[in-house]
Formats: C-alpha cells, structure tokens, sequence
C-alpha cells in the first residue's frame, strides 16, 4: 500500500508545530532519509486566536483555517492533523467545509489511553480556558469512559499565562519557573484522584515532562504524531512503558 502524506495544519502556535514534526520523525520506524513519511506543513501563526473566539464571540479561526487546509490538498497532502487543541473546538465545523480527512487530537488521546492504560478512570486536564470552557474533550473523554478532573479557577488563570508566556519570545520567566507551575496545577489533580494527566494544550509538554509527575502524562501532540504516522501506513516506534 502506497504512504500518505502527512499534512499539517499548523502555526497555533509555530513552536507546538515544529514539536509535531519532531515527534513524527522520532516516532517514525526510518533508518534513511527516505524511509521517512512525507510531511507537509502550512504554519500560518494569523489564525485568529481560538480562545477569543469560544469564550468571547471573538473573530473565527474556521476561515483561515479552511484555506490552510485547502492549501495543503493542492500540495498534495492525504489528510490532516492538527497541532493545536483549542482549534478542535472547531473541527466539525472545519471537517464540513473541506474535503481532506482530519484526524483528531482527542480520539487520539482517548484511543490510548483506552488501550495502552485500561485501568484509567479518571484524568487531570491541563487546557486552555477555551479548550476546558468549550468541554469537547471532556465530552470525547467521557465518551470512552474516562471522567476529568479540571483544575480550579485561579489554577485554570495560571496554565492559560503559561500557555501565552510559552508562546511569547519575552514571557519574563524562565521556561523551567513556568514548568514548575505547571506541575503544581498538575499534582494538585492528581492529589485529588486523578490517575494520570493529559496535557490538553500543545505547549505544555514543552514545559513539562513524564518524570515531572508520579503518575502518567498523556502528550497529546505525541499521540497525535503517532496517529499520523499510523495513518500515512507506518507502524510507530513503540512507546516507553510509561507513556
């Protein structure tokens, strides 16, 4: 069966759509150059901000959107994947106004954790305002029978500034004092009875990492890059035994 080609819808932010690339090529089963899966990218950072748009009636980011994705079908991608999960408040919307297929960062997310860690009933979710107000994750989560956990409102005011220092080339902290607050958020979840944490926004696992917490961190864009690459027709890399 001939590969797919790997499009992605990207720029939301630039930094979470160069993490994706990576993640599909350390993922991918390639000893050469060309055994690895073509990956075209369109990083458009002028997609109007998706958390304005959910919360406060604030421009949509369905247009821009849209003709990312119809950009990428012209260059000759297969299917979509988007590394942004604020903009998956949109993808219906997005899936009936275009013609590429569009994989989701949720069922991504829900699929592993149903599979690789069965016993999981309930999870801590790290998101944007938008992404937690919005509730299509915890929708899809308890869809597969996994409940959430959500962090409390002045813990929800502190990942959404790491999210925009992340994104920011001057966020006046270090990366590492933002990653420290975010592992404070995270382990007040699962001192609540969280078993394990989904990091539900693309910049997190930019701060934070596996062995930051006592219990199972779910990389969404990392499952994600594994779907793509299982789409394009690759077996992925197996995972470490903690993912």
């Amino acid at each position: 069966m001939a590969e797919k080609t790997i499009g992605v819808l990207g720029g939301m932010g630039p930094e979470a759509t160069k993490d994706l690339f990576g993640k599909i090529i350390a993922n991918t089963p390639a000893s050469v150059d060309q055994e690895h899966l073509r990956v075209i990218i369109d990083s458009n950072p002028h997609v109007p901000d998706r958390t304005a748009a959910i919360l406060r009636g604030g421009e949509s980011p369905v247009p821009v959107m849209k003709a990312g994705a119809e950009a990428l079908k012209r260059a000759g991608a297969d299917f979509i994947v988007i590394p942004c999960v604020s903009a998956h408040f949109f993808l219906e919307e997005l899936r009936s106004q275009i013609t590429l297929p569009v994989i989701s960062i949720f069922d991504a997310t829900v699929e592993h954790i149903r599979t690789a860690h069965p016993h999981i009933r309930k999870i801590g979710l790290l998101a944007t305002i938008g992404t937690l107000e919005g509730g299509r994750f915890q929708d899809c989560l308890e869809r597969g029978g996994i409940g959430t956990l959500l962090p409390d409102h002045a813990d929800r005011e502190k990942i959404m500034r790491a999210v925009y220092e992340i994104k920011g080339a001057d966020a006046g902290r270090s990366r590492s004092e933002i990653g420290r607050e975010v592992r404070d958020v995270a382990n007040r979840l699962l001192a609540q009875g969280a078993q394990g944490i989904v990091a539900g926004c693309t910049e997190i696992p930019l701060v934070l990492r596996s062995d930051d917490l006592s219990a199972p961190l779910f990389d969404t864009l990392l499952l994600l890059a594994r779907a793509a690459i299982k789409e394009a027709g690759l077996d992925p890399i197996p995972l470490q035994a903690q993912v």
